[in-house]
């Protein structure tokens, strides 16, 4: 009888899951459910056809969404905190934005993987977060808008145990905290 219920359960939750928005309207996320109709008139039949089609949502300039189109995270190598070439991109576009928008402030997340202690990932976190921030302040970004965190391995982005994983956890992620109309 539980296995029949849960069975129904699980179907009921697919079918909500497939089900769509009513014509007009759009979900709370905001990406990519817009809809723009368009209305002509066939001669005098008076058959109506209406057509959507999505539109097109690009980033408000100075946003957080806008941030992370540039790049919003570098990575490190195994036990380091030192800024690694193909990083240096995704920082200068960092730098080059904040500079753009200058109420805008900031927070750089360090982070690591699993290997180590609680203790010495948090220090490593730091070191790494610490980093980031010298090298946007080395770009002209005021060190007043960046403050740091490190979360050690206490917020993988990729669970695992091998190189893979390990790779994505090691890095240093920067958010916007508030934007600015500046």
């Amino acid at each position: 009888m539980l296995l029949k219920l849960l069975s129904l359960f699980a179907a009921l939750l697919l079918a909500s899951a497939c089900a769509t928005d009513p014509e007009g309207q759009s979900s709370a996320s905001g990406k990519g459910s817009s809809k723009t109709a368009t209305t002509s008139s066939a001669g005098s039949s008076g058959t109506t056809t209406t057509t959507a089609s999505p539109a097109v949502s690009t980033p408000t300039p100075g946003s957080a969404e806008e941030f992370i189109t540039i790049g919003d995270r570098v990575y490190f190598d195994f036990d380091k905190s030192g800024i690694r070439a193909d990083a240096v991109s995704t920082l200068n576009d960092q730098a080059a934005w904040l500079n753009k928008y200058p109420g805008v402030t900031v927070l750089i997340e360090g982070h690591c993987d699993e290997r180590g202690t609680r203790e010495y990932n948090l220090a490593l976190g730091e070191r790494r977060a610490n980093s980031v921030r010298e090298y946007l302040v080395s770009r002209g970004v005021s060190m007043n808008r960046i403050e740091i965190i490190s979360y050690g391995k206490e917020r993988p982005e990729v669970l695992g145990s091998n190189e893979s994983a390990w790779q994505q956890n090691r890095r240093g992620v920067t958010l916007v905290k508030n934007a600015s109309s500046s």
